[in-house]
Parts: C-alpha cells; sequence; structure tokens
C-alpha cells in the first residue's frame, strides 16, 4: 500500500494521472496505429509525397476513434496535457490568422486579369496544407504522451526505433553499395541525392541521428544487460556508418553534438546522483568509461576505413568539408539573405507557412534557373514564414522541452527511465543543431520522430517501485 501511494504521489507531481493497470483493446490498438505510423512515414520516401501525407491523415483518425472509443467505454476523456502542445497550438493558430482575408487585393496598374491574393499568406495552398500537417502532428503529439505512459510502452517504443533505425540504416549502406536506377528500384530521384528510404540524403542523416541518440543513451546507461550491449553497439556502428555515407556535413555536426550531449547527461547524473561509491566502484567505472572511450576511437577509425573501402570516400571529404562541390547547397548564404530579407517586409507574421518558394523569386538576385523551395535553415525560414511571433512559439517549444526534459532525467528513479529520457533529449538536440543548416523537420517523418523523442524526453512514466535504481 505504501509502495502505491508513492507511486500515486509521483504521478500527481508530474500532473498526470496514474495509467490504468492494463490497456484496452482500443488502447492497444491506438499504440499500435502509432507505431505503424512511424514506420511508415519512413519506408514511404519520408512521407513527402501526397499521397502518403493522406495515408498518414487516415491513420491519425484511426487514432483518434481508439481514442474516443476508450474514452467513451471508460467514461472518462484522457487526453495529452504537456504544455509542449501550446506552442504547436500557436503555429496553427499564426497560419489560421494567415489565411484570413486581410490583404487589400487592388492593384493600380491592372497588370492581372485575375484578382491577386487577398490572404496574409502570399500562398494560402501551401500554408493549409502546412496547417494540416500541424494538426496531425498534434494529434500524434498529443496522442504518444497517452499511450506511452507506462513502462512497457516504453520499452516497445524504444526497442521498435533502435531495431527499425538499424534496419534501415543497413537498408542504406547496401542501397549506397548498390547504386540502383531510384529508391527500391523504383522511384528515380533526378533533381536530388537519395539515400535509404529518403529523397534526400541530408533528411536520411537526421534521422539516423535520432535513433543514434537514444541507441548511445542505452549503451551509455546502466540500464541494459550485458548480453545485449552488442547488439546495440553494432546498431550504433551502422546507424554512424550511414551517416558517414550520406556525406552531410551537418549530420556530422549534429552526431558530435548528440555523442556530447549523452556522454555529458550521464556524467552529471552521476555527479549529482549523490551515491556513496566505494573506491573499487569508482575505478571499475573509470576502467569502464575509457574502455568505451578507446573502443569509440577506434570504431571510429574502423567506420572511416569502411567509408573509403566501400567508395564512400567523396561523401567522407565532403561531410568534413574538405570537398568543393558545386551542389545547390553550397548556396546556403544567399539562402539565408533572402529569409532575412523576407522577414524584413513581413516581420510579424510572415509572408505563409511554406511560402518561403514563393517569395524567394521577388528577392532572389542570381539568374533566376533555380527554383528553392527551403531556406535550408528552419530557424530563418520560420522567420520569413512566421515572422516574429512564429519564431517565438518554436523558441517557447524549445525552452520547454529542455526546462522539462533536463528535470525529467534529474528526477528519474529508473536507470531505464533515464537512458530513454537521455536519448530522447539527446535526438532533439541533435536535429535542433541540423536545423541551423538545413530544413530536416520539413520531411513529415523526422517531424513524426522529433515528436516521438521530445515525448521520450519529457513524458512522466511511473515505473513500480522495484524498478527504481535495478532496470
Amino acid at each position: 500500500m505504501q509502495n502505491e501511494r508513492e507511486n500515486s504521489e509521483l504521478a500527481e507531481a508530474a500532473g498526470e494521472a496514474m495509467p490504468a493497470a492494463e490497456p484496452s483493446r482500443f488502447n492497444g490498438a491506438g499504440f499500435f496505429l502509432l507505431c505503424v505510423i512511424l514506420v511508415f512515414s519512413v519506408v514511404a520516401y519520408g512521407a513527402v509525397d501526397t499521397w502518403a501525407f493522406g495515408f498518414i491523415s487516415i491513420l491519425t483518425g484511426l487514432m483518434v476513434l481508439c481514442r474516443l472509443a476508450e474514452s467513451w467505454i471508460a467514461g472518462r476523456l484522457e487526453v495529452g496535457t504537456s504544455p509542449l502542445l501550446l506552442p504547436l497550438g500557436g503555429l496553427i493558430l499564426i497560419g489560421l490568422v494567415q489565411l484570413l482575408p486581410l490583404r487589400s487585393a487592388n492593384l493600380e496598374d491592372g497588370l492581372l486579369s485575375i484578382p491577386a491574393v487577398a490572404s496574409l499568406s502570399i500562398n494560402p495552398y501551401a500554408t493549409r496544407l502546412m496547417v494540416a500537417q500541424l494538426i496531425l502532428y498534434t494529434i500524434f503529439f498529443g496522442a504518444s504522451f497517452v499511450y506511452l505512459n507506462r513502462p512497457k510502452r516504453l520499452r516497445k517504443i524504444v526497442a521498435l526505433v533502435v531495431i527499425f533505425g538499424a534496419v534501415m540504416a543497413f537498408f542504406g549502406i547496401l542501397q549506397r553499395i548498390a547504386n540502383p536506377e531510384g529508391i527500391y528500384g523504383l522511384r528515380p530521384t533526378p533533381q536530388s541525392i537519395p539515400f535509404g528510404s529518403f529523397v534526400n540524403q541530408h533528411h536520411f542523416a537526421a534521422f539516423m541521428e535520432m535513433t543514434a541518440a537514444l541507441t548511445l543513451a542505452l549503451l551509455v546507461g546502466q540500464a541494459t544487460a550485458k548480453d545485449k550491449r552488442l547488439l546495440l553497439i553494432i546498431a550504433l556502428v551502422l546507424m554512424t556508418l550511414a551517416i558517414l555515407l550520406t556525406g552531410s556535413r551537418g549530420g556530422l555536426l549534429s552526431l558530435f553534438g548528440v555523442v556530447a550531449f549523452v556522454f555529458l547527461a550521464n556524467f552529471l547524473r552521476r555527479e549529482r546522483s549523490g551515491e556513496d561509491v566505494a573506491k573499487s566502484e569508482k575505478h571499475a567505472r573509470f576502467r569502464r568509461n575509457l574502455a568505451i572511450l578507446g573502443g569509440g576511437l577506434a570504431i571510429v577509425l574502423l567506420l572511416v576505413s569502411a567509408v573509403v573501402m566501400l567508395g564512400g570516400d567523396a561523401s567522407l571529404m565532403r561531410g568534413v568539408g574538405l570537398a568543393n562541390q558545386a551542389d545547390i547547397s553550397s548556396g546556403r548564404t544567399h539562402f539565408w539573405a533572402v529569409a532575412w530579407q523576407i522577414f524584413k517586409d513581413y516581420p510579424i507574421l510572415g509572408a505563409g507557412l511554406d511560402a518561403f518558394g514563393t517569395a524567394f523569386p521577388r528577392y532572389d538576385t542570381w539568374n533566376g534557373t533555380l527554383r528553392v523551395e527551403q531556406a535550408h535553415n528552419d530557424y530563418l525560414q520560420t522567420l520569413a514564414d512566421a515572422g516574429i511571433l512564429g519564431l517565438i512559439t518554436v523558441g517557447s517549444f524549445i525552452f520547454l522541452l529542455f526546462r522539462q526534459g533536463l528535470r525529467r532525467i534529474g528526477g528519474e528513479h529508473s536507470h531505464f527511465g533515464q537512458s530513454a529520457a537521455i536519448g530522447g533529449l539527446a535526438g532533439c538536440f541533435g536535429i535542433l543543431i541540423h536545423s541551423f543548416f538545413d530544413f530536416p523537420l520539413r520531411t513529415s517523418s523526422n517531424g513524426f520522430y522529433f515528436l516521438l523523442f521530445a515525448v521520450l524526453a519529457t513524458a512522466p512514466v511511473v515505473f513500480p517501485h522495484h524498478h527504481h535504481r535495478k532496470k
């Protein structure tokens, strides 16, 4: 009875109700649909196509129906109540305001025979699609808080991410070696360089950053049994090798950030735990950390050698910035300057969510032969698309994410819960670094995984008392 009372107090302090002892069939179906969305979004070319977006919309609708059916049977509606949902709602509100017909559509020179756009967004069609996508994200995010508040569910989703990430990394490596005509040998990508199932190799690297962060956190933490560590090492090697083969400079830099975050978080967690550790145990930990460091350096050398042997030396040189590539990404500074000019003309609400590609030609000082849809910097594009209000909203999400994530890491008593939280926050940290140099979160699958990792980092999970400091 005392243990149950302690668990109840922990749940109340986290602002969540105690989860039911056994989830219903509708609850299990909803969790299954959430997993299907995660897998399908990656397999379906990163869910960048309209047909994939439509299918995910159907899956999300079914997940909502499962929640409603479960609530009707239970007689109460359980929804996610995390403060992180508020910034997403704020972005949706900004998009809806941008769709209002508040702009003057009269042109004195009469150059157009049809009415000009009257909405605040200069591309209302793109803004409507982005609002719809944000609504799907919000539903998925809220459902994740509900479905992942149990230890068994947390372990299942972590296992799914690690295993699926390793499988996709292995597939991407094989595809790069085979060099087929298109993704799965079916879809050619003449205007981009694919990797794995992704149309954009840099966005595949971003996906690998997140899965590698969770894998590394489990490996470094104290929650994984020794007989399973070899499997984690193999998965981590595959993910790192895939990142190196993509040649993504942002991906490589983000991977360094992920590694530093995981090791620093584990070091600070042990320092603040206040445990009385014997000298022999301290020496054992030091030898273990030294072995991890030495093993890590050996793995890096092995991976670099493997990349060169697999013919990926050009990708490796590009990744470390030693190759002079004449691709479109070399014009990032120009795109950033254009984004800044758009922001100065639309400082409060921006030109419209996802309207950067429409506004770009007006500010482009090049010859106009290239059609640029993204600013290759998600923060600058947020300024251009949603103005200062949009950047404040995004900044609020990041602030709340790290505040709640660090609190969870410091207050979690389960080793597995701590490792999952560290891996989740490290994955978010990595993709936020990558967003300074690219637009990885504009790929729908990466958006879903980013929100999932935010849940892993912040969602309160009440472990049974016997799990504390043991697993």
